[in-house]
């Protein structure tokens, strides 16, 4: 029984990433960039694209590239051809890439009168989200053309709650990247971290993913962190 002292959070939205949370577009990212990397001669494989989760599109660039030495305009239209690539590869996603869980926990806030924002550091999330045949159940939606600094940088992520008309400490953000979990974080919101303890290990609640979590569950969790702690 939840002592009457102790705060409960007072929950009135989510904001979720996008890429690795609701859909994986991971896959797709890789995709474009082996394409480029292969058309450029560099060698490039699943192994090394690990280490570009949650990076931005010229930092992977960079670390794609290496020690080889390219003009900036070079750089420049090796990011736009890896961006029309993924562009086009996106046109092929359906509603059967959300990832399990995702759909019915989307369902089962609205159902509780919680609000729905998207926090996502790319320019094609519109797009995904139609694809993914979603936009209809988000209430914000915040991208790469929101806010000027990527996460960590809380800004992303207080804008969305902005758009969505709450507090940052209302606010449960659904993230999979460490960059994402910091910038929740630094915005004073509850985070929940999708996947192992050493990426995301610094949420207040840490699931494997978001297939079979019940809002309710979550709640719970979520009180029991905020009881652990002094938010």
């Amino acid at each position: 029984i939840p002592n009457p002292q102790s705060p409960i959070p007072n929950i009135q939205g989510f904001i979720f990433d996008l890429d690795g949370v609701l859909t994986d577009t991971a896959e797709v990212h890789y995709l474009a960039w082996k394409k480029l990397a292969d058309e450029e001669g560099i060698p490039f494989n699943r192994e090394a694209n690990e280490a570009l989760r949650g990076v931005s599109r010229r930092a992977s660039l960079m670390l794609i590239i290496g020690d080889r030495t390219y003009s900036e305009v070079q750089i420049q239209e090796m990011m736009e051809r890896k961006n029309r690539y993924y562009v086009e590869l996106i046109q092929n996603m359906t509603p059967k890439d959300l990832l399990p869980g995702a759909i019915a926990l989307l369902d089962e806030l609205r159902q509780a009168g919680i609000k729905i924002g998207i926090g996502s550091a790319s320019k094609n999330a519109r797009t995904v989200l139609e694809r993914l045949g979603i936009v209809d159940k988000v209430d914000a939606i915040a991208d790469g053309y929101s806010v000027q600094e990527p996460k960590p940088a809380p800004d992303l992520f207080l804008y969305a709650a902005k758009q969505l008309g709450i507090k940052p400490e209302q606010s449960v953000v659904v993230e999979d990247a460490t960059a994402g979990i910091d910038a929740a974080l630094a915005a004073g919101m509850w985070a929940v971290g999708l996947g192992p303890v050493a990426r995301v290990g610094a949420a207040h609640v840490v699931l494997p993913s978001l297939a079979g979590i019940k809002w309710a569950d979550l709640r719970d969790q979520l009180i029991s962190a905020s009881h652990s702690q002094t938010h």
